[in-house]
């Protein structure tokens, strides 16, 4: 006998522990088997589970169970990733805390033996978290981007682009974190908003005839100034164009000229152009083949390309001089306040630089046409599609890729120059050396680049590196092209962009064939979740509180496709709730002695009950299948809902009572195999989402089903598959016309306020034969359900009596002898009334632009969902008020 309630806390770790030592994630064996593969987005090794991280992997540990039920040969591939800047500032961080010499100090072998160190003890948290959620990932085949196989993936792909000149060196700018002296990504980036100045500075004509003025929010970097930009239709300044301005403080003459980049309406419509510290105006100084002087070190300090006085002061203090100077020099000409957006760097908190440095580059607008094509024509589908044209933006305006960075762990470029400076790009140090003897006709001594390369490099690869790629492996003939990629829409550009771009020049298929990108969970007013706020929810606290299923099932119902989540510990109780209701519903049926028969057949049911029943487990076991293979997951989740909330535990048990204890054998008997066969089915159906809780119903119901077709776990047994030809049209009409009549009474009684002790009689004014049969046949559990005291078939509806009609018969109540009719009219009015002047002041509200343009979006949200609330409310009290005209 089944345990009063279920104890999460004590049967999650069993039966993951089991589940994992039986083998059961891996893929089966079966040669006949379609594969269906998914690669885990590989969490950085320094991570700890977030709630994003529990969304995104619970959708896929719900799709990959789905389709191993289904037979397939289903792998979900789990691994992390090095992460190259956050582990490196870990390690760095942690030698600081614990006074120990920093990276640079101990020297590089001795700093990347460090990390490893630290990579073995403490890396890689997550996945045991991820098994708390009760991920089935194959463990087995775990990788990890710096493995050896991975590693040599990657020195293969950038050889080989090498010398299809698809990657070269180049002088650009990029995004420079002075903190830990390395490029950064965009996605690395934080833009932060800040209390800021824009400082106008007069730029005397060297011809003495005048001034041009200019405004700047980073005045240090007026010292690599070599140019000053007008609109060419600007009337004011067409006749300086080709002029020269004398820069002051640094005393060099720097030209006038004419670009569209200068906006005529903004400011004084003159530009400094600073090429070496600004990306736009790295473009302009590209168009006008300008000198690009970079006045900053590693450091951003100010270099030996300035002043004197300048140098090796930090860019702030710089920027403080040269203020002072322009005063001094009488060509201050304004300070304006302003609040402006500040590159920062997402984990070093501090000021980004655009930088011009030299660094290595992939020709991404090349690689970018097969992978743009590739969607175009549906080989990659998005789900939801409107992503697509984010990815197109993208792709049709990408820009060369960076992918070298300045730090000590990841993977090192395989380039090795030589004294004169060229480069030996190989796969091998060896190969290299080889290749310089036969360069320079002798023994040459090279030094290896000290970069490393881009985490989304190598992370680009991973669909099929991880399979095993470039050798020819059975995994990556067997399961690549992947099946399905579901990650979020921040990373669209960085990590599917870069797969679909690698995975296509260097196998010549797509990496997979269809993208889900997941919506953002935010916190239950609809604000994005920070520490900063302190609405963080920690998803293993979560677990802790109400169990993995719950919440697995709540991320799962809310994740409707292009809608965010509106995460809050209410909900996730709800579900909660609704996995007990299932426990206790088996129990139910397990004290009744249900248990299917020996050759049971869903398909020769005779009761009017069992058959509906077994039409609507067809029917939802068909929803459910369908939601699932289109990553329909909240339609999945209600689907299941409404079946076993509704109508098993609610509907079915209750109208099974009288079987299961009524002198019919035969009844009783077919009732009770019915149930336990839908409860196997129900089982199966939800155990994608709820894997803990089916498992262990299914472990200890085993008496319940002693026919089954599969006695291991309820992980690998098969998917329900079951005709159309099970329902039956008959019974639904039947049993449904009881449903009816029960809740739309219950619906007159709680909208009248009818005492719950009164009992009237049920009047069939209007039916026709076969419903009164129905009705009358059904008196006993209709009066025990919806109170009533009989079923009474009448000509006509006494006086005081409300109808209702259900299935185009009508039936009514006479509740007069137990309500007054007047206060209740005059309440509901009241009520309908209150209601009405709520929703007219919230829509007002809502109609106003400007009310929607200032309130935060989660204002806003709240007063749509307040208006829907408030109507729903009123339509009901309507229904309920206008059941009592005539009475």
């Amino acid at each position: 006998m089944l345990d009063k309630t279920f104890d999460p806390k004590s049967a999650e770790p069993r039966l993951y522990a089991a589940w994992e030592a039986s083998g059961g994630f891996a893929p089966t064996d079966d040669p006949a088997a379609e594969p269906f593969s998914i690669v885990i987005p590989p969490p950085n090794v320094t991570g700890s589970l977030h709630i994003g991280h529990a969304l995104n992997n619970t959708l896929q540990d719900v799709l990959i169970r789905f389709e191993r039920m289904r037979g397939k040969a289903a792998l979900w591939l789990p691994g992390t990733d090095h992460a190259g800047i956050a582990t490196q500032m870990v390690v760095e961080r942690q030698l600081a805390e614990q006074g120990n010499r920093s990276r640079r100090d101990m020297g590089r072998d001795e700093f990347v033996a460090k990390v490893w160190a630290w990579k073995a003890e403490s890396g890689g948290t997550i996945v045991n978290q991820l098994r708390r959620l009760g991920a089935s990932c194959d463990w087995s085949r775990e990788r990890f981007t710096l493995d050896d196989g991975l590693s040599a993936a990657v020195r293969k792909v950038f050889v080989k682009l090498h010398k299809e000149k698809l990657i070269y060196r180049d002088k650009r700018l990029v995004n420079w974190d002075p903190h830990f002296q390395t490029a950064i990504s965009d996605l690395e980036v934080e833009a932060r908003e800040v209390d800021g100045h824009y400082w106008h500075f007069a730029y005397p004509l060297e011809d003495g005839s005048g001034e041009i003025v200019v405004a700047t929010t980073r005045p240090e970097t007026m010292l690599g100034d070599t140019a000053v930009a007008v609109h060419p239709s600007d009337e004011r300044y067409k006749a300086l164009i080709g002029k020269a301005v004398r820069l002051p403080i640094v005393n060099r003459p720097i030209p006038i000229i004419a670009d569209e980049y200068p906006d005529p309406e903004k400011g004084s419509g003159a530009v400094k152009i600073t090429p070496a510290h600004d990306f736009n105006d790295f473009a302009v100084g590209k168009r006008h083949n300008l000198p690009m002087i970079n006045i900053l070190d590693d450091f951003a300090r100010i270099n030996e390309n300035a002043p004197p006085e300048y140098r090796g002061l930090d860019r702030f203090e710089a920027r403080k001089k040269v203020i002072e100077q322009f005063e001094a020099l009488g060509l201050l000409r304004e300070v304006e306040k302003t609040r402006h957006t500040v590159p920062h760097g997402d984990r070093s908190g501090v000021v980004v630089e655009p930088y011009l440095t030299d660094q290595w580059y992939v020709a991404a607008d090349v690689l970018a046409q097969p992978a743009i094509k590739a969607v175009e024509e549906g080989d990659t589908v998005f789900v939801p599609k409107n992503w697509e044209k984010t990815y197109f933006e993208w792709m049709r305006n990408i820009q060369p890729w960076c992918v070298s960075r300045q730090l000590w762990w990841g993977h090192r470029i395989p380039a090795w120059y030589g004294p004169d400076g060229r480069p030996f790009v190989e796969e091998t140090e060896a190969e290299a050396l080889r290749k310089a003897e036969e360069h320079y006709g002798r023994p040459t001594e090279l030094k290896q680049d000290e970069d490393v390369l881009d985490t989304w490099f190598s992370s680009g690869l991973w669909p099929f590196s991880t399979l095993g790629w470039p050798e020819k492996t059975s995994d990556l003939a067997r399961f690549y092209p992947t099946h399905t990629l579901i990650t979020g829409f921040d990373i669209i550009f960085f990590w599917v962009a870069r797969m679909m771009m690698q995975g296509l020049h260097f196998t010549g298929e797509v990496p997979f064939k269809r993208v889900f990108i997941n919506a953002l969970v935010r916190d239950a007013t609809g604000a994005k979740m920070s520490k900063s706020k302190g609405n963080v929810m920690d998803p293993l606290e979560l677990v802790d509180e109400f169990g993995a299923d719950a919440l697995r099932f709540t991320l799962t119902a809310m994740s409707g496709q292009a809608r965010d989540i509106k995460l809050s510990k209410p909900r996730i109780e709800g579900y909660r709730n609704f996995g007990t209701k299932l426990w206790n519903a088996t129990r139910f049926c397990q004290m009744n002695g249900c248990a299917r028969a020996e050759g049971f057949d869903p398909a020769s049911v005779k009761a009017p009950l069992n058959r509906w029943i077994v039409g609507e487990t067809q029917r939802t076991a068909a929803a459910v299948t369908a939601a699932l293979a289109g990553c329909g997951f909240d339609e999945t989740a209600n689907a299941l809902y409404r079946f076993i909330w509704n109508q098993f535990c609610d509907w079915y048990v209750e109208l099974a009572k009288p079987l299961l204890t009524g002198d019919d054998a035969a009844a009783k008997a077919e009732t009770q195999a019915t149930a336990a066969w839908v409860l196997d089915v129900i089982l199966a159906l939800l155990h994608p989402v709820m894997p803990f809780i089916t498992e262990e119903l299914w472990e200890q119901t085993a008496d319940l089903g002693a026919t089954r077709t599969h006695a291991g776990f309820l992980m690998t047994a098969p998917w329900p598959d079951l005709p159309a030809s099970l329902v039956d049209p008959a019974a639904d009409g039947e049993i449904g016309l009881i449903i009816e009549a029960i809740t739309e009474g219950r619906s007159v009684r709680q909208g009248l306020n009818v005492p719950p002790s009164a009992q009237p009689p049920l009047l069939v004014v209007e039916a026709s034969g076969a419903q009164r049969a129905v009705l009358e046949r059904s008196a006993a559990l209709i009066g025990r359900l919806l109170r009533v005291s009989e079923v009474r078939v009448v000509d006509s509806a006494p006086a005081g009596a409300i109808p209702y009609v259900v299935g185009g018969a009508t039936l009514a109540l006479p509740v007069a002898g137990f309500i007054d009719i007047a206060a209740e009219r005059a309440r509901l009015g009241k009520e309908v009334a209150n209601l009405a002047a709520d929703i007219d002041r919230t829509a007002k509200k809502l109609a106003n632009p400007d009310f929607v343009a200032r309130a935060p979006e989660e204002v806003v949200e709240e007063n749509r969902e307040r208006l829907a609330d408030a109507e729903a409310a009123r339509d009901k009290l309507q229904g309920a008020l206008s059941r009592l005209e005539g009475v």
